[in-house]
C-alpha cells in the first residue's frame, strides 16, 4: 500500500475513528462513485489505486486507475472535463468512496458524450429478460 495512508486498524477504530485508512482490494483499487455536486446525480462509477488516490487529496482533482490502460488517468485530460472535487465520502468499513465534483468543460462525464454513464433504465417483468430503456 502507498505510504500515504495509515494502514487498517481494527474494526473499531477502522468504523468509528478519525483516520482515513482506505481499504483496497486484492488488485489494488477502490471503487469510487463520483456525483454531480451542482444536481446530485450520479454521473460514473471508476475505481482508484493509492496513487490515484493520494494524487486526487494532493491536487483536488479527480484522478482514477484505468484498469483497461493499466495507467493512471487524470479524468478530463483530454476531453476538457475535468472533475474538481468538493467532498470526499468514505463508508463504514473504508473500502468504497463517494465525491463530489464540479465537471469542467461541457459538464458531462461519460465517454459517449453524455452527462452521466448511468444514462439507461434497466425494465424488467417476471418471465421476462431484462431489457434496456434510455432515460428520458
Amino acid at each position: 500500500m502507498h505510504s500515504y495512508f495509515d494502514p487498517p486498524g481494527d474494526k473499531a477504530a477502522l468504523e468509528e475513528g478519525l483516520v482515513f485508512t482506505p481499504k483496497f482490494d486484492r488488485d489494488g483499487l477502490i471503487t469510487v462513485v463520483a456525483i454531480g455536486a451542482e444536481r446530485g446525480e450520479i454521473l460514473m462509477v471508476a475505481h482508484m489505486n493509492a496513487q490515484s488516490l493520494a494524487r486526487t487529496l494532493e491536487t483536488g482533482e479527480a484522478w482514477y486507475w484505468s484498469r483497461s490502460r493499466q495507467a493512471l488517468w487524470r479524468k478530463g485530460e483530454t476531453s476538457g472535463q475535468l472533475q474538481r472535487v468538493v467532498e470526499m465520502r468514505t463508508d463504514c468499513d473504508q473500502d468504497a468512496l463517494v465525491i463530489r465534483v464540479e465537471v469542467g468543460g461541457d459538464g458531462g462525464c461519460c465517454h459517449t458524450g453524455r452527462h452521466s454513464c448511468f444514462y439507461r433504465v434497466v425494465k424488467g417483468a417476471a418471465g421476462e429478460p431484462a431489457r434496456l430503456v434510455m432515460d428520458a
